[in-house]
């Protein structure tokens, strides 16, 4: 079965005529004999449209229910069944009623099509998916109804129904759009005339998109490579060298005076893999350059420049090429007549324009003369030995010999030449040929001894052995050079390769990446010392940001290497000064530090952003803490002590010790809560300072228990642990918000454990375990860090139960203090918080842990919790209440004050 056909009406704005359109076309093609069926069209009571609807056959309407009110959506299944031809389906981007087949009632024409129904529909540019951020800068309004991009472009025609804004608000004006009580407001907000204006335009440069879509994709079907000049498209071909700003800025002002142009550049690397000359620290700022003004960047394999840019020119149907002028020197065209003469000349209907700069050829940027390849300096004394003196040796060993003939002789002379080739090189090799085409026309070609040639057989032979001799002295040298050049970018891959390692793993740690690369500068580059520098403008002073190795250089001028990033930024070397190849792998190690040193500031701002907002989280929690929390408690006290004022009323001693115990457990909660607030303030600015001294569980557990009742705690704390380093003050406080918060949510009449061990060494020793546990409806392991954030409190917990601080609290103390405090699944339910600390670094006092009757002693405070915890009840089968900051269920018992 075919696909149906999807046609599009596509409007700036409600009222220019989408729908009206859409009749028309559906009449036109019920007068062609088309099976045209009305699935779903809003006429919006204008009469002009409503007219239009006559003579067309509808599909009844789905009537159905939405929170008591009746709605009217289309009938897919009836439309489905019916079947017809054209089915015209009115606003794509509508959202069904809630129950509907399907959400969205572009989904509902997808099936249509699907099923082989053409479909013809409207739409706003408002409501696309990709526009929604920008209509609501424009308008203030944001669009909920929305379709994505993707199902608008995948239409088989798309046609726009424009209006001018000032036309379009004549039609408000008169009442064709909207009925006249909503016109003065529609006029003065959404339809004002810059807005209509904005949306338009809008409107047209999608549409100019989507035609542009359509073209590119008819030209590649019949294979037409000359320029349309449709649109206005700059292309601007970069070699990294220093003129690229330049250029790119001309390119610039030329798109800007052309709507819609666009903005190209491009870079030709070879394919080969082998250095070009271009600076890569130049193509990354020239390419952040083009980004900035709206242009794109690209690169392009090829090994000639001036072809590849003229295909990439063909291929983006390009109607300009900006290139610079030369930085050859005149003579130095003998190798060719230039990328932009040769661009020019085969251009064809694409215009070429050659920009000057300051560094064309009488400038500081010509390009040198190309050199041979250094081979060292052992092989270019053999090579030059081998190519002066062995002719003339062999010339003397052939004299004496006096049997061989003219053609051996240039044989051996040959091979004489290639070994000077193979050994020393092109210039070695040349000398070799002319020396020995020399000896061979003197000793052996007659008349010999003289230098005049009688037989013109033996004058090409000459001539050949020469030419020969010289051709095959370049070749070696060539592929000698390209295989320098190769070993030279394979070593460049390979560093390059360990640059990016270090990079990735600093993104994964965070920690030293910039002193890690300069490292890797130092080590690469067998450098003294390094450094990366920076100044906030040209007039200030240098900075160090990060160095490696001794005595970095403070300054540019210090250094034995100055790599500049920017006007502001410079990576600088101290040990020895670089060959100029060194350079363009430098560059690329100086680009890389001014973008691991932008990713470290973003990364510092992002941080500072994240704890802005934090502190606004928490600043607004704090004021409906005031408002909520701290006022509930307030009321009661202030009801309570009105009610004993009153001198209408004879209160009884019963009722007055309950209105005055009231009051007490309303201050007492005002006072935790004040408490965890407080404390909560210090924990973000960082100004809780723990007293850390050696102190025993045993001694400050039981204090913790003192805002609870006894006997719903069994504590289980030995008196042989070790002692702890720890902040006592803090470590109470934080033990009471636990114990409070497993009381609070344990099981009427179950018991909690606090119970405290000491690690085996095996498995983890020199810490200490303290564990409180309950038997509560336990939290699930994906919400177990969430409840440690501030004023976070689990599952349906009510806002009277607190204000969600303790265990945020909690946690804050605890890690304060060097220790870490968790969360996990108490073995048959419930959940267990595990406080860790490290054991002190002191001398154990042998009597402590094995003396009988201090143990027995029945005074002392492990011994005073109630009786043991029954701990084989099974949890209860609501696991949504556990919460945070829980309030006591007795007043609190005044602690140890904590230290500042």
């Amino acid at each position: 079965m075919a696909r149906g056909r999807l046609r599009i009406y596509l409007g700036a704005a409600p009222g220019v005529g989408k729908t009206y359109a859409m009749l028309c076309e559906a009449h036109r093609r019920l007068a062609r004999g088309t099976d045209v069926v009305i699935g779903f069209v809003e006429h919006h009571n204008r009469s002009n449209t409503a007219e239009l609807l006559h003579g067309l056959e509808a599909v009844p309407r789905r009537t159905m229910e939405h929170r008591g009110a009746e709605f009217t959506e289309l009938d897919l299944d009836a439309l489905l069944a019916r079947r017809p031809q054209v089915a015209l389906v009115d606003e794509l981007a509508h959202t069904n009623v809630p129950g509907s087949r399907n959400a969205k009632r572009w989904q509902d024409v997808e099936e249509l099509l699907a099923a082989g129904v053409d479909v013809i529909s409207t739409v706003n540019i408002q409501h696309l998916e990709s526009l929604g951020d920008v209509v609501e800068g424009i308008t203030g309004v944001r669009q909920r109804e929305t379709v994505p991009d993707e199902v608008v472009r995948r239409a088989d025609q798309i046609e726009l129904v424009d209006m001018s804004p000032q036309a379009l608000r004549r039609r408000l004006a008169h009442g064709n759009v909207y009925a006249p009580e909503k016109i003065n407001a529609a006029l003065s907000n959404y339809f004002r005339p810059g807005n209509l204006t904005a949306l338009r335009e809008l409107a047209l440069l999608w549409t100019a998109d989507r035609v542009d879509e359509y073209l590119q994709t008819y030209r590649a079907e019949q294979g037409i490579d000359s320029t349309w000049q449709a649109r206005e498209r700059i292309v601007v071909g970069l070699t990294g060298g220093p003129e690229g700003a330049t250029l790119i800025r001309r390119a610039a002002r030329i798109a800007a005076k052309g709507s819609g142009s666009e903005l190209l550049a491009v870079h030709i690397s070879r394919s080969d893999g082998l250095a070009t000359g271009g600076s890569p620290q130049a193509l990354i700022e020239q390419r952040a350059l083009v980004e900035s003004l709206s242009g794109s960047f690209h690169t392009v394999l090829g090994d000639d420049p001036s072809q590849a840019l003229l295909d990439f020119a063909r291929g983006v149907n390009a109607t300009q090429i900006v290139l610079g002028s030369s930085r050859r020197k005149a003579w130095q065209y003998i190798y060719g007549p230039g990328v932009g003469s040769t661009v020019a000349r085969d251009s064809g209907d694409i215009d070429v324009h050659i920009v000057t700069h300051e560094h064309a050829a009488h400038g500081r940027g010509r390009i040198p003369i190309r050199k041979v390849t250094d081979l060292g300096r052992p092989r270019a004394i053999g090579g030059w030995l081998i190519g002066v003196a062995g002719p003339l040796l062999l010339s003397l060993v052939l004299t004496h010999l006096r049997s061989t003939g003219l053609p051996t002789d240039m044989l051996l002379f040959f091979s004489v030449t290639v070994c000077a080739a193979l050994v020393g090189g092109l210039f070695p090799a040349i000398a070799s040929a002319l020396v020995g085409s020399t000896a061979l026309n003197y000793y052996f070609t007659p008349p010999t001894h003289t230098l005049t040639i009688n037989d013109p057989q033996n004058i090409l032979a000459v001539a050949i052995f020469t030419a020969v001799g010289i051709a095959v002295a370049t070749v070696v040298d060539v592929a000698a050079r390209r295989s320098h050049e190769a070993a030279r970018s394979q070593a460049e891959a390979q560093t390059l390769s360990a640059l990016a390692g270090t990079v990735l793993r600093g993104a994964a740690t965070g920690e030293g990446v910039l002193t890690a690369l300069l490292d890797q500068v130092r080590e690469v580059f067998q450098q003294e010392s390094t450094a990366l520098l920076e100044r906030a403008d040209e007039h200030a002073p240098w900075g160090c940001v990060a160095a490696s190795g001794p005595n970095p250089p403070g300054r540019p001028e210090q250094a034995d290497v100055d790599v500049p990033v920017g006007e502001n930024l410079a990576l600088v070397l101290r040990g020895r000064v670089l060959p100029a190849a060194d350079r363009r792998l430098l560059g690329a190690f100086a680009a890389q530090a001014a973008v691991l040193l932008e990713r470290r500031r973003l990364a510092k701002e992002a941080a500072a952003a994240r704890r802005q907002v934090e502190g606004n989280r928490i600043r607004t929690a704090l004021l409906a803490a005031v408002s909520h929390d701290l006022r509930t408690p307030l009321a009661g006290i202030k009801a309570a002590v009105s009610s004993l004022r009153a001198e209408d009323v004879e209160w009884d001693p019963a009722d007055e010790a309950e209105l005055l115990a009231g009051i007490e457990a309303g201050a007492d909660r005002l006072d935790h809560l004040i408490n965890n607030l407080l404390d909560m303030s210090r924990l973000q600015t960082g100004t809780v300072t723990p007293l850390i001294r050696e102190v025993d569980l045993d001694e400050v557990v039981p204090i913790a228990l003192g805002g609870v009742p006894l006997e719903s705690v069994h504590l289980d704390v030995p008196e042989h642990l070790p002692m702890v380093p720890a902040d006592a003050g803090l470590l109470e406080r934080a033990l009471a918000n636990l114990i409070e918060n497993a009381v609070k949510y344990s099981p009427p009449g179950v018991r909690v454990l606090v119970q405290a061990d000491a690690l085996e060494p095996a498995a983890g020793g020199g810490r200490v375990e303290l564990r409180v546990v309950d038997r509560g409806p336990g939290v699930p392991e994906e919400a177990r860090e969430r409840i440690f954030a501030p004023f976070q409190r689990y599952g349906d917990a009510p806002r009277g139960a607190g204000v969600g601080l303790g265990l945020a609290v909690a946690r804050g103390f605890v890690e304060a203090m060097g220790g870490t405090l968790a969360a996990e699944d108490t073995p048959g339910g419930g959940l267990t918080m595990v406080v860790s600390l490290p054991v002190a670094e002191r001398r154990p006092d042998p009597a402590a842990p094995d003396d009988p009757a201090h143990a027995a002693d029945p005074a002392h405070p492990a011994h005073t919790a109630g009786p043991a915890h029954d701990t084989g009840l099974a949890p209860p089968d609501d696991p949504a209440h556990h919460a945070e900051s829980p309030q006591p269920t007795t007043p609190l018992a005044p602690r140890k004050a904590e230290p500042a």
